[in-house]
């Protein structure tokens, strides 16, 4: 199949190669440039994003120091063969609502990173770039009113009100924004039907999942390290969970290789309806 980009977006206010590199990130994460096939070549990716020669050059060797494409001398540049794990959600997020349906599901402790991974597919869809016609978010997290495994105090490992008071408001915060960005979209006409579901537990979450589209599903783990935080005025010193920049594992049911990919996120949607279903219980994000 032969590849051709998205146009490069004239709001973008990135420097040129960094839209080349991130549009060519996205296709090889996205496997529209799949494992060990050939990128077009120098020439060609010039007349497809009409940037110059140079642009382009940077782009690769971007992608080359990231270890997603090889350059081989006298034959082309090539997508790496293993290039899936471990993987950035955000381009799969972005290649998610290029679709007429859109579903995420995730599991975690606070959305902060799915937040920030749904912002530009939104403003995408605020100026008609992406059209959608459904988006449906189910989100599943810890219930904050009852004491947790982490965050706790470090002095004697005890359970605090005032630390899982912040980390629900923090949780509402990032759960607010996305409800209220996404419904948005539904009031403006721009996406016909929306629905943003919250669900809490009483279990503490060591881990984060999202599953998307019900096709792709990526895992990481939340480690548990000293920090400070501030709450209610006071510095309290914490053992907490930290998942900014969690290592996510990404699995798909188009993969091509023998690794259990398609099982992978079967197993992952499973785990999730399981627990949505069953213990899972509906959250107010406007109650106090």
């Amino acid at each position: 199949m032969t590849f051709v980009p998205e146009p490069p977006d004239p709001d973008d206010g990135r420097a040129p190669y960094e839209q080349v590199a991130s549009s060519l990130r996205a296709a090889i994460r996205t496997r529209r440039l799949g494992p060990g096939e050939k990128l077009p070549s120098h020439a060609r990716l010039t007349e497809l994003y009409g940037f110059a020669r140079a642009t382009i050059q940077r782009a690769l060797r971007d992608l080359e120091d990231e270890g997603l494409v090889v350059s081989r001398k006298g034959s082309g540049v090539y997508v790496r063969n293993r290039t899936e794990r471990p993987a950035g959600l955000r381009p799969y997020v972005e290649q998610a609502f290029a679709k007429d349906v859109v579903t995420i599901d995730f599991a975690g402790f606070s959305s902060e990173t799915l937040h920030g991974a749904l912002q530009e597919p939104l403003d995408k869809i605020r100026v008609g770039r992406l059209t959608p016609s459904s988006i449906a978010v189910r989100i599943l997290v810890p219930d904050m009113s009852v004491p947790q495994a982490a965050p706790v105090r470090m002095e004697d490992g005890a359970d605090d009100e005032r630390l899982r008071e912040r980390m629900r408001d923090i949780m509402v915060g990032y759960t607010r924004s996305i409800r209220d960005g996404i419904a948005e979209l539904e009031h403006l006409g721009l996406v016909a039907d929306t629905s943003i579901n919250v669900r809490v537990h009483s279990g503490t979450q060591f881990f984060k999942l999202y599953v998307i589209n019900n096709e792709d599903a990526f895992f990481g783990y939340y480690p548990i390290r000293p920090n400070k935080v501030v709450s209610q005025g006071k510095t309290v010193e914490i053992y907490d969970l930290v998942g900014k920049d969690t290592t996510l594992f990404h699995h798909s049911i188009n993969d091509v290789e023998p690794s259990g990919g398609a099982q992978q996120v079967q197993q992952a949607r499973m785990w999730f309806d399981s627990v949505w279903e069953t213990i899972g219980r509906d959250f107010d994000l406007d109650a106090r």
